[in-house]
């Protein structure tokens, strides 16, 4: 558990944790199933953010941007590396091995620096609205681990990689359904008791949030075979976007 815990922070975000003793599958499946636990920290600095900038009088766009920033910062921005470089491979060629190539690459094309603007836009805008609405704060708690339970949902078992290498290989897989489904169904009990919401909204949240990532695995696993480490960033941010949306009024 500890080494899974080191993982998760490690690998999720920017954190300076120890490194895990060693990693395996019982470890990767860990990590992945717990990675909404490591969102945590991300989520209470960009709470602090917001409330910060809502203290200091800052318009309400500006307080959700520099909120969501900080949350992408406390990542490295892996997330949203990931997102923009799914939104390639799957803009490229139908051929499975050209669009994993493109993928790899690292440069982001057209489809990529657009779906990450349009994604971030999203983001930003939904949490304006739910600062406005007087609930920002909750609405952002909410999200930020809700996002990251999506790669819980993409490392169940039966989901294969797309490759045989990468941080894809080392997860798919390794996270038993019957944890995946405790994790999400806790989370959901969890946001029932967001202050300044109705019990019922941030379960809907969440179960929104993770249908969006859903679909989106759909696609991945129809066009590139399984998942990546790309894919998974890519269902953190979705997952964050309809989250946000879910709750932004």
């Amino acid at each position: 558990m500890l080494d899974a815990l080191r993982m998760a922070f490690g690998t999720l975000t920017a954190l300076p944790v120890p490194a895990p003793r060693r990693i395996d599958r019982r470890v990767a499946g860990g990590a992945m199933l717990l990675a909404p636990l490591a969102a945590v920290p991300l989520g209470v600095l960009g709470c602090l953010v917001l409330a910060g900038a809502a203290a200091l009088g800052l318009p309400a766009l500006a307080a959700a941007g520099l909120a969501v920033g900080t949350v992408a910062l406390g990542s490295r921005g892996l997330h949203l590396d990931g997102l923009a470089d799914t939104a390639d491979g799957l803009a490229a060629s139908y051929d499975r091995g050209r669009a994993l190539a493109v993928m790899r690459t690292g440069d982001s094309g057209p489809s990529g620096v657009a779906t990450l603007l349009l994604v971030l836009l999203v983001q930003c805008a939904a949490l304006e609205g739910a600062v406005r609405a007087g609930h920002g704060v909750a609405a952002l708690a909410v999200a930020v681990p809700a996002g990251r339970a999506a790669v819980s949902l993409y490392c169940a078992r039966g989901i294969p990689s797309a490759r045989q290498d990468g941080l894809g290989s080392t997860v798919a897989g390794a996270v038993p359904v019957p944890a995946a489904a405790a994790m999400l169904l806790g989370l959901a009990a969890l946001s029932a008791l967001a202050p300044g919401l109705a019990w019922w909204r941030g379960p809907l949240a969440v179960a929104l949030g993770l249908l969006a990532a859903t679909a989106l695995l759909w696609r991945c696993l129809r066009r590139f075979g399984g998942i990546t480490g790309d894919v998974l960033g890519a269902g953190v941010e979705i997952a964050t976007a309809a989250t946000l949306l879910a709750l932004s009024t």
